[in-house]
């Protein structure tokens, strides 16, 4: 019964809740003091067993029911599928920090993945996302003063199971109970659980376990129902006085002409067979298909990349794929799971104090480049220049910038072209020079624009109510003194043609 006890204001509490003077760093709801009302107590020392109710019920706790899942064509194709979205991915390793120890830490761990096959290891540790977890044992080797990551084997899970304390074990024939691990020896992770006191998770298999087993039983009814109906059966009657004998012999007789088994009954007797009213399309390939497209949602989250038909509404653009948030969470589970055990070990043993690498695989969607070319090619039409660095980061590459060409400048017939030319290119450059300060006046006002808007659409707005402040003074006066220069250059020209 809870006490309660007065604050300073006169206000009853319960004593717990006044104490509040430290946090409680202790667990309390453990499953390891036998208070889990769900389980009970677990022994220590003895093996807990998955709480996942199908793989009980049918598979008697053992892991082979679900191992018959992927002989389903749908089953295999798809969870297949998503395996290898996943491996496809380009894996990269960034340093956890910018010390020299931190990059040479991840350089170390980037070396040795290159060496051990980090995408078969992927797609194995992959299956644990079907069956609910994963094991792989570490093959450690000594490279000079380092340890190094030799190899990873991923071991059968029906191999292991998880103590009353959590702890991984390995099941043998002298200790069916399994005998306990050595630490930071073996990666293991579990997922789909919906809780933390289930250390075998939950798998696909759990889900698709059901729409398997009825597709199965489906396919059997259907084959029956083919071998039965699929071609005529043979009829024969006999007399009713007929001898066993004889009826034999008409037995033997129909069987001789049918491949299908033949029926004989008394002459006068009728037999007929009730057939069920159908109606629509509730038949066997109807519940085929719907199995399959429940295995594609459940595995892929559509169908249209199993079942898609070309030429339907959006089913040709999805061929293939997968969607991506999956390949994400799938790549995130096995690279977390995967920095915080192996990476972290091999760290701490050859560069101690460096902050830990990280392992992951690039899931992002390529970018849309022609995209981007359509709306760089608008900013540019704003006035504006990229620069070439932004260029080759983005399109790949190596660019330099365009030479800008003189614009061709008309030369009067009565010139001599030997002797105008020369002058006409320094009245075009200095027309250039004594324009561009307005010019520029006008760029840097649009390019103060910029950065204060969010979109094209308010920049165009902006750039409207900014139109009538733009001044064409100086851009006038600058025009007006290269047109008179270009005026008298031309008078000295003919001048100069008549002597």
């Amino acid at each position: 019964m809870s006490r309660y006890i007065s604050t300073p204001s006169g206000v009853l509490v319960p004593e717990f809740a006044a104490k509040t003077s430290r946090p409680e760093m202790h667990e309390i709801a453990t499953t390891r003091d036998g208070r889990d009302i769900t389980r009970g107590y677990l022994d220590p020392l003895l093996l807990q067993q998955p709480s996942d109710d199908v793989l009980q019920v049918r598979g008697a706790g053992d892991y082979t029911v679900y191992k018959e899942l992927l002989r389903d064509d749908q089953v295999g194709a798809c969870f297949q599928q998503r395996r290898l979205a996943v491996v496809s991915k380009e894996t990269t390793v960034d340093p956890g920090g910018k010390r020299p120890i931190d990059i040479a830490a991840a350089d170390s761990i980037r070396e040795q993945m290159d060496e051990l096959g980090w995408d078969r290891a992927t797609d194995k540790m992959l299956f644990g996302v079907f069956y609910g977890f994963a094991v792989a044992e570490a093959m450690w080797a000594k490279d000079g003063r380092h340890v190094t990551l030799a190899d990873i084997k991923v071991r059968d899970r029906r191999r292991f199971g998880f103590d009353g304390l959590g702890r991984l074990r390995l099941k043998t024939t002298n200790n069916p109970m399994g005998e306990l691990l050595p630490e930071q020896k073996f990666w293991a992770f579990s997922t789909g659980a919906d809780h933390d006191d289930e250390p075998y998770g939950l798998g696909l298999a759990h889900w698709l376990y059901w729409p398997t087993f009825f597709k199965k039983a489906g396919l059997r009814y259907w084959l029956v129902f083919l071998e039965r109906f699929g071609q005529p059966t043979a009829k024969g009657e006999y007399p009713v006085n007929a001898k066993p004998e004889d009826q034999q012999k008409l037995l033997d007789a129909l069987q001789a002409i049918s491949t299908d088994t033949g029926i004989i009954v008394p002459q006068g007797m009728t037999i007929g067979l009730l057939e069920a009213a159908r109606s629509g399309t509730a038949d066997y390939s109807s519940l085929y298909d719907k199995m399959d497209a429940a295995i594609a949602k459940m595995t892929l989250g559509q169908v249209a990349s199993t079942q898609g038909t070309p030429g339907r509404l959006g089913n040709d653009e999805l061929q293939g794929d997968v969607r991506q948030d999956l390949i994400k969470a799938d790549a995130d589970l096995v690279c977390e799971s995967f920095n915080r055990s192996l990476v972290r070990w091999l760290t701490d043993w050859n560069y101690p104090g460096a902050a830990y690498p990280r392992v992951y695989r690039n899931v992002e969607l390529d970018e849309d480049l022609a995209k981007r070319a359509a709306r760089d090619k608008t900013i540019v039409d704003m006035g504006f220049k990229p620069a070439v660095g932004y260029i080759n980061e983005t399109y790949g590459g190596e660019w330099e910038e365009k030479a800008v060409s003189a614009e061709p400048v008309v030369v009067p017939q009565f010139a001599a072209p030997t002797a105008t030319a020369p002058i006409a290119q320094q009245m075009l450059e200095q027309s250039r020079t004594q324009l561009e300060p307005a010019t520029n006046m006008w760029i840097e006002q649009v390019r103060a624009l910029t950065h204060n808007v969010s979109s094209l659409e308010e920049l165009r707005d902006q750039l409207l109510e900014l139109y009538p402040d733009l001044s064409l003074e100086r851009y006038a006066q600058a025009l007006a003194e290269a047109g008179a220069a270009a005026h008298l250059a031309g008078r000295d020209a003919a001048a100069r043609s008549a002597q």
